[in-house]
């Protein structure tokens, strides 16, 4: 009760070059805070989500700053951190943050409708590039190409067609096919929009009453039976196989296990005193030369009883005592 909360910001209201803070519990270094500026705006193509949107910041997010905030310099929450790109697993300056204003409207989706709603028009976008462009005859490359129309889709019944050239959507100009998908998908289904479009030279504008946007073929598909959860998952670890990479860089060479990619605070991993860069070798002394074998391992005790894991940091070894979870 009377838990102090953070007030959340207006991410549509950050400008490139403005100073955020990160905070988070990088390598389980408790309450850190970072400094830095938003990179850029609008950073898609991840490969994280279906949707993206994010924020790219330089301040320093590590492991262990996912889910943490983002926040201006007033201490109001803009974003959450969410990813980095790194050829090394370190931070080298580009963090990715989920603008605030898109977490809210999927938690209040959430709330209200128990599932994310998101609105669909039924076309395929694509970008245009300057072949693009000479090949219809376009002055530039601005707009969003309609490749492809589904049919009996809001487009189709608002007529629009391929080959038609999207310029906006409401009045807000339409730069790429990403920006597109996020418009459509940010808009409650019913919502009518004006679309303006390039139809051989001439333009026009045509109403589009959005739909639901229907499940994949994926998500139709029957749910099959779940694998039975990870018994590492239980135990707070993250676990990854010893590649040839990893084990020069750690000093692990000619050895196998399985290396601890990650700690969850507050688990048994970490009451047992496990770090990350850890190399599981032994369980109750059985070898487990790779994760398959330390979750095959571990699957043969039951909640309370307390397992002995040989681990090899650095250049010795050490024994840990990890009680499995009821």
């Amino acid at each position: 009760k009377d838990l102090p909360a953070a007030t959340l910001g207006d991410s549509d209201m950050v400008s490139v070059g403005q100073w955020v803070i990160a905070i988070g519990n990088p390598f389980q270094l408790m309450h850190t805070v970072t400094a830095g500026i938003i990179s850029a705006k609008g950073r898609s193509s991840v490969g994280l989500a279906e949707y993206e949107d994010f924020f790219q910041t330089d301040a320093s997010i590590n492991p262990g700053n996912s889910g943490g905030a983002l926040a201006d310099l007033n201490g109001n929450v803009v974003g959450i951190n969410t990813a980095i790109t790194s050829p090394s697993g370190g931070n080298i300056g580009i963090g990715f943050a989920i603008p605030i204003n898109m977490a809210k409207q999927v938690m209040e989706s959430l709330i209200s409708k128990g599932k994310v709603v998101r609105g669909f028009i039924g076309i395929t976008p694509q970008d245009i590039d300057e072949n693009l462009a000479k090949a219809f005859d376009l002055k530039s490359t601005e707009g969003v190409l309609v490749g492809d129309v589904s049919p009996k889709s809001p487009a189709d019944q608002a007529g629009i067609k391929r080959g038609d050239v999207i310029l906006s959507i409401n009045a807000e100009k339409v730069k790429n096919a990403t920006q597109l998908r996020l418009m459509v998908a940010e808009l409650p289904p019913g919502t009518k929009v004006k679309v303006s479009l390039l139809r051989q030279g001439q333009t026009q504008d045509v109403m589009v009453t959005l739909a639901e946007r229907p499940k994949t073929p994926q998500e139709k598909a029957p749910q099959q039976e779940q694998p039975e959860e990870r018994q590492s998952g239980k135990l707070g670890l993250a676990l990854q196989d010893l590649t040839p990479d990893i084990a020069g860089q750690l000093g692990y060479e000619n050895e196998k296990g399985a290396l601890v990619a990650d700690v969850a605070p507050g688990s048994p991993a970490e009451d047992a005193g496990l770090q990350r860069g850890d190399l599981i070798k032994e369980v109750n002394r059985q070898s487990v030369p790779g994760v398959k074998d330390f979750e095959k391992a571990i699957r043969e005790f039951k909640g309370g009883d307390v397992v002995a894991l040989l681990i090899r940091r650095g250049p010795t070894t050490l024994f840990a005592g990890i009680k499995i979870p009821e």
